[in-house]
């Protein structure tokens, strides 16, 4: 993979506030990458770096090979944004809102016209923006980021007021576009959304970079309990089938429902256990820590760093 994005131990300060702290990684051509974190962690103060948009206290910045920065910022047309509170001017239409996107961008306007369709607004094209609902601006704001097919592609809260369907599609098409070799960084409060979606997860704290890894190696990290569902059969009053260790922490959901936390070095022990021949175990769910557990983990571990 290519790099196309590289944060090199960057400060922003805003006078007192210590927007982003000595944050450092780099983005991949063709990742798909979470970045998650408080409002205030300094998600969008990243995001406006790397836009060029402000320029770090310290540190350094580089996009596509080039400061952002800069005044002749040559990668700038071949960034997509959306920012968290989008907003168009509301006596333009919802095409000629996009056709004047296109012309900043130097983009065919005919070819930007057809990303209407893509994101759900072929027929509102025509309407004014200030007839449309927040959803409908949201989608518009989709639209522009897509003009030009990126290369980076920056989002800020980019489902919010989206109906399940369009969050669907909206998902295939930056996939499609990640797995085209375009970077995607998106940012979200969202985190049952992105848990399956994102191939890597950045965790932000008060500006500092408390996590970086796919959930996988963050699960590995934080080594939190794996939660074991099991129905079982002809259980009675509260008692623990015999198979269960005695050290084991574990608990009654229901009358058939037994929920075992397994570290991680013992989830296959207390299957075998539990699976034996003659226990009567009539279904099985196996739980890993979902997304927003590790993110309450990091954020803890780093509150109690001194």
């Amino acid at each position: 993979m290519t790099g196309t994005v590289r944060v090199s131990d960057v400060a922003k300060e805003f006078g007192r506030v210590k927007a982003v702290c000595g944050a450092s990684f780099q983005l991949e051509a063709g990742e798909l990458v979470a970045l998650i974190g408080h409002n205030g962690a300094g998600k969008t103060t990243l995001m406006k770096l790397m836009l060029g948009l402000i320029r770090p206290t310290s540190g350094a910045v580089e996009v596509l090979g080039d400061n952002p920065a800069a005044g002749e910022f040559a990668g700038r047309r071949q960034l997509g944004y959306l920012p968290e509170n989008v907003s168009f001017d509301a006596a333009l239409t919802g095409r000629e809102s996009l056709a004047f996107y296109a012309r900043l961008k130097r983009e065919p306007t005919a070819k930007a016209l057809e990303l209407l369709d893509t994101v759900g607004l072929g027929a509102a094209s025509r309407r004014r923006v200030n007839t449309y609902s927040k959803g409908m601006r949201q989608r518009l704001g989709l639209a522009q980021a897509l003009i030009g097919h990126p290369r980076v592609l920056l989002l800020d809260e980019p489902t919010t007021g989206l109906d399940p369907e369009l969050r669907q599609t909206f998902y295939e098409i930056i996939a499609r576009l990640a797995a085209e070799g375009a970077t995607v960084l998106l940012s979200s409060h969202a985190l049952t959304e992105l848990e399956e979606r994102a191939g890597r997860v950045i965790i932000m704290n008060r500006g500092i970079k408390v996590a970086d890894g796919s959930i996988e190696r963050l699960r590995n990290i934080a080594r939190l309990p794996t939660k074991i569902r099991l129905k079982v059969a002809g259980l009675s009053g509260s008692k623990m089938p015999g198979w269960v260790p005695s050290d084991a922490v574990c608990r009654r959901l229901n009358g058939h429902i037994v929920e075992i936390d397994a570290v991680p070095d013992r989830k296959i022990e207390l299957l075998h256990r539990a699976t034996a021949a003659g226990n009567a175990i009539e279904d099985v769910d196996v739980i890993a820590p979902t997304l927003d557990e590790l993110y309450a983990h990091f954020l803890r571990q780093a509150e109690r760093t001194p």
